[in-house]
């Protein structure tokens, strides 16, 4: 009995030290803008996950409004808890308000420095991004290069377009034209998943 009550506490034990955690640190699109944040697209990936029954622990550290910037300043504070795997979802902001290209490369690198200094064992996967041709089409062609290029770079998974299959589609989006409704989120969730599961 006494052999048996041992096995099972070590069986816990090695359950808890096993489980990992899944970080998606982005901006509204992460934190699931306008609707319940059980229902953005990080909710909906941490179903798929529990219902695969891999011991994973997910965190939504969307914040809204954020830039490139602000991530960059909040990113110390994420890290201050493990983390195996983390989605980085940050450059939308920056390119609807024309930051300037080089200032959000350079806050995008600082933000993959900073994590992979913190835990050189994280996995970090990209979100690409791309923008309505409002800033013209030389700003719109070279801020959706920034993400491929950083990834190649960096030797990172990327998510080619987060919004594939949703941006401009107006039954998948709330009133704004910009954030997801609850079915386009469910789309999110599957672009996303396409590249992380295989890393989970």
């Amino acid at each position: 009995m006494r052999a048996l009550l041992l096995f099972c506490l070590l069986a816990l034990t090695s359950g808890a030290a096993e489980r990992r955690t899944l970080v998606f640190f982005g901006d509204s699109l992460t934190a699931g803008y306008g609707l319940d944040p059980d229902d953005a697209f990080p909710a909906v990936i941490r179903r798929k996950i529990d219902a695969s029954g891999k011991p994973w622990r997910v965190v939504n550290a969307g914040l809204s409004g954020e830039t490139t910037a602000g991530g960059r300043r909040r990113i110390d504070w994420i890290l201050r808890q493990h983390v195996d795997l983390l989605v980085l979802e940050l450059g939308a902001n920056d390119g609807l308000r024309g930051i300037p290209l080089t200032e959000t490369r350079a806050n995008l690198q600082a933000m993959i420095d900073r994590i992979h200094a913190a835990n050189p064992g994280v996995t970090i996967v990209l979100a690409g991004m791309q923008i309505p041709t409002n800033m013209g089409p030389d700003y719109t062609r070279d801020f959706s290069r920034i993400f491929p290029e950083l990834a190649e770079l960096n030797h990172l998974p990327l998510i080619p377009f987060l919004l594939d299959g949703v941006g401009g589609v107006p039954e998948l989006n709330q009133a704004d034209g910009i954030h997801p409704t609850v079915e386009g989120h469910r789309v999110v969730a599957d672009n996303v998943w396409k590249v992380l599961s295989p890393l989970l």
